[in-house]
């Protein structure tokens, strides 16, 4: 029986680019769909219903930023941005506009497989040392069941990203306990930074997470910061303890 090939959509203007990303993503087992423009690439993100979408930022018609707002309108599926801006704040905008990370051009395809590999690992990925047999953390008005990767507010449902929810389960999976910034970055994106912007990713979805489920986001009471280390989740006090 045949396995389920993950499906990629390589989105950039650049007919060689999506050539070659073709080429070496189908040879690595991937099903490849491609688009050449924003407007595109919604069309065939519909169609297709890809795994895992790879975004350039500069392109006709839509760039790669109006597209990421509007699959996070629709979806929570991984995309990873190709940027060739400078700029390290052009590069933070796609994160805060929800995409899970980014990979700079000219960028090495074996480099950008990897990131592919991780983020599509680590989605797929369920349950920390420190969850409880259960699977369901409750902490505040806050569930996490980490069984069916979902997260509510009260009687609310509150979508994540794959890598948000990731991120978010680490910390609780060993709540009370700071994380560096550089741990969270290998434990959840599986790589080690080169430079000291990467971990910027890490500030975005932390920020990110905030928004969602602090009730005052600019004076968490959940997601910590530990000054001069990192961050950690409130120590969460299980029943029967102290």
């Amino acid at each position: 029986m045949e396995s389920h090939k993950e499906k990629i959509l390589v989105v950039d203007d650049e007919a060689s680019i999506r050539r070659i990303l073709e080429t070496r993503l189908s040879m690595i087992g991937y099903d490849v769909v491609t688009a050449g423009d924003g407007e595109e690439a919604l069309e065939t993100f519909r169609k297709a219903e890809p795994d895992l979408v790879v975004l350039d930022v500069m392109m006709p018609k839509l760039d790669g930023y109006g597209v990421c707002q509007e699959l996070r309108k629709e979806s929570d599926v991984p995309i990873i941005m190709l940027t060739a801006l400078g700029d390290v704040a052009d590069r933070i905008t796609g994160l805060e506009l929800g995409a899970d990370d980014y990979v700079v051009k000219p960028f090495s395809p074996k480099e950008l497989e990897a990131r592919i590999r991780s983020v599509l690992r680590r989605v797929d990925k369920t349950g920390g040392s420190g969850i409880p047999s259960s699977g369901v953390i409750h902490v505040a008005n806050i569930r996490i069941d980490t069984n069916k990767r979902q997260v509510y507010k009260g009687d609310e449902r509150i979508r994540l990203t794959g890598m948000e929810f990731s991120l978010l389960e680490l910390l609780v999976s060993r709540s009370g306990e700071a994380f560096s910034r550089s741990e969270i970055l290998q434990e959840v994106w599986g790589y080690t930074p080169e430079r000291h912007v990467d971990t910027r990713v890490v500030d975005v979805h932390i920020s990110r997470l905030r928004a969602k489920l602090e009730d005052d986001p600019s004076n968490p009471e959940l997601i910590l910061t530990a000054r001069g280390t990192g961050y950690l989740f409130q120590r969460i006090i299980e029943p029967g303890e102290e």
